[in-house]
């Protein structure tokens, strides 16, 4: 098992946590906020924070060696349902050729730095991905 604690480009981690632990040729990345290298959630609503994360986990995925067409299963938490529409148009912009992960939604209470978006994300090592 390998555990990822620092990414170039984004801010330490805020707690007890990795940003990604690969394990049995899986990548399992930590819940990403729409947080700015410089450690505060970026400004513009749920559409910069939407970006903001899937850059993030971008950048947690390429530490790997893997991308988004590797991702198999992602969760997102909402802290309001009526962004769904507006965050569910912009995560399916990063994924190549339509090729979408399994997924599940749901609606929080509140997130961190009161964010109003987290995904993580499941993803698979490349030699993995043959069958």
């Amino acid at each position: 098992m390998k555990r990822i604690r620092a990414v170039e480009g984004l801010s330490p981690a805020a707690g007890p946590y990795s940003f990604a632990v690969i394990h049995a040729e899986m990548v399992f990345t930590a819940g990403q906020i729409g947080q700015t290298p410089e450690g505060t959630l970026i400004e513009g609503g749920i559409e910069a924070e939407t970006h903001q994360v899937m850059r993030n986990l971008g950048k947690i995925l390429d530490k790997i060696d893997v991308g988004f067409r590797d991702v198999v299963k992602t969760t997102i938490y909402l802290t309001d349902a009526s962004d769904f529409g507006l965050v569910n148009e912009i995560y399916a912009s990063y994924f190549p050729d339509h090729e979408y992960p399994v997924r599940e939604t749901t609606v929080a209470a509140s997130l961190p730095l009161g964010a109003r978006v987290e995904i993580s994300m499941i993803a698979t090592l490349p030699d993995s991905n043959s069958q």
